[in-house]
């Protein structure tokens, strides 16, 4: 080895170059890496590293609420605050089904909201905290924002809006029954992936009802900045609870047809047809 180059000089020298690295380009995927004798290179064993002490941050971290509940009322939305029965952290964690469940004090604050507006309603929409406070905090906003417009200029009649800390997505079927919903829409921060710590997800049930199952619920997912935006997320989601109001059914008996949006990049759409033969010279 020539030890007069710079040490960053050297370490390219051992670094054999994967042929489909230039699908990093498409992809946050760890693909194409390439290789240091047979391990990683250094640099992508390091960048591994952070994904993972990131995913492990996202999943202990707490939710700011004050910060949310300001940010929500700036956009116009009034939040009434709920808890599971998890209360703290580590019990959500390891406790999923305390996570399902309000507690008491939070069923008392929505038979008081129901009382108020003892009519029926057709959207309830609900924000949890989840397996990534930090995906709610960033995405549940915009989202909601690309949502709600699109519903109200349709007449939708919405439920009042509710903030659940330490929550699962089976919490929404509680919520919804006890706001006399006739859908729940929960959005939730979802468990981290290794380059996507701040994914949201966005659950849809039809006669949300204490017991239905993942099979009842239709799921948006990976909306985020790197994922799928707002805007499409937003499509989706009011053909899913368009054509769930109008079939009386979600989840497995519901796809979403609603297409795509005819607003993607040119940098999505390179090599849509077939990535694989179009290569860059």
């Amino acid at each position: 080895m020539n030890t007069d180059k710079p040490a960053e000089t050297q370490d390219a020298d051992l670094v054999v170059e994967n042929p489909w690295r230039f699908l990093r380009k498409f992809t946050t995927a760890r693909i194409g890496l390439g290789r240091a004798g047979v391990s990683q290179p250094t640099k992508h064993h390091l960048d591994f590293q952070l994904a993972h002490a990131r995913a492990k941050d996202a999943v202990h971290s707490e939710l700011n609420i004050e910060k949310l509940q300001q940010d929500l009322k700036n956009n116009g939305y009034q939040s009434s605050l709920l808890k599971s029965q998890a209360g703290e952290r580590p019990v959500y964690l390891q406790r999923p089904d305390l996570g399902r469940k309000l507690d008491q004090q939070s069923e008392r604050k929505l038979a008081a909201l129901r009382a108020d507006n003892d009519k029926s309603c057709d959207v309830a929409f609900i924000i949890a905290d989840g397996l990534s406070a930090m995906a709610v905090q960033r995405h549940a906003v915009p989202f909601l924002n690309a949502i709600i417009p699109r519903l109200k200029r349709d007449n939708w009649r919405l439920a009042p809006l509710t903030l659940v800390q330490q929550g699962r997505v089976a919490i929404s079927d509680h919520i919804g029954v006890l706001l006399n919903a006739r859908q729940a829409v929960i959005l939730i921060g979802e468990r981290p992936g290794l380059s996507s710590p701040d994914s949201l997800g966005i659950y849809l049930t039809y006669d949300p009802q204490i017991g239905k199952t993942d099979a009842d619920r239709n799921c948006i997912s990976n909306v985020r900045q790197e994922g799928l935006s707002y805007e499409s997320a937003a499509h989706k989601l009011f053909y899913l609870i368009s054509e769930a109001r109008r079939r009386k059914l979600s989840g497995v008996h519901l796809k979403d047809e609603a297409g795509m949006m005819e607003n993607l990049t040119a940098e999505k759409t390179t090599y849509a047809s077939n990535f694989l033969i179009d290569q860059e010279s």
